[in-house]
């Protein structure tokens, strides 16, 4: 644990002690590896961040936390190992729920996927500065799903979080049968979130009790 203003924070989840969601996260291992991206102003935001959950759940994945990646050495060295795409809709992007990304590149090297995780404004602005990033090819998908962060208002209703996100590429990775995740994994997988998200509404009801309850057990 670490300090987190005048309280403790899990070095994992890096949310406040009191609120560690850690004990929800049942990590699996993917083929596909998954970047995560993270602006540092989001990485101030952490305490309602699903990145570091997003991250935690996957044992195939990395965090950076930055604005320009161009010369990342480490990110460098995955787009050049990799067949890399970052998940960006746009109108040339591969749409992963229309698409097979193995069957249409032919490529033999492993799948790797960049996720910004930020604002829009945010993630706009490190896919614009990070050359190496903007010269991947975009995926996408289309989903009718929606958000399930009530505590969060999204710019718009079909946007999703971080780990949402990610939820619908590993059932679309299944469906190619590019991965092989079990069934139980994919339903256990926003566990963390959907506990955060109960956490914070409780808290928003019950202010003052819970705020007790935080100095009585701490």
């Amino acid at each position: 644990m670490t300090m987190y203003g005048d309280r403790e924070r899990c070095y994992s989840c890096y949310r406040p002690k009191s609120s560690c969601m850690c004990e929800y996260i049942d990590p699996f291992k993917t083929q596909t590896k998954f970047i995560i991206l993270m602006h540092p102003k989001e990485f101030k935001k952490v305490k309602n961040n699903t990145g570091f959950f997003t991250h935690l759940s996957l044992t195939n994945s990395e965090v950076f936390i930055g604005i320009d990646f161009t010369k990342h050495t480490k990110i460098n060295e995955i787009i050049a190992t990799h067949e890399s795409y970052i998940l960006f809709p746009s109108t040339n992007a591969l749409n992963l729920s229309e698409e097979n990304p193995r069957v249409k590149s032919k490529s033999t090297k492993p799948l790797a996927i960049f996720l910004i995780d930020s604002t829009w404004a945010c993630t706009k602005k490190i896919f614009t500065l990070s050359m190496n990033l903007n010269r991947l090819p975009h995926m996408s998908f289309t989903s009718t799903r929606v958000s399930q962060y009530q505590i969060k208002v999204q710019p718009q209703e079909n946007y999703l979080s971080t780990i949402e996100s990610t939820l619908v590429v590993l059932e679309l990775l299944n469906y190619w049968e590019i991965e092989s995740i079990k069934e139980n994994q994919l339903k256990e997988f926003l566990n963390p979130f959907l506990k955060m998200i109960a956490y914070q509404q409780e808290l928003i009801a019950n202010p003052k009790s819970n705020a007790v309850r935080y100095r009585k057990k701490y």
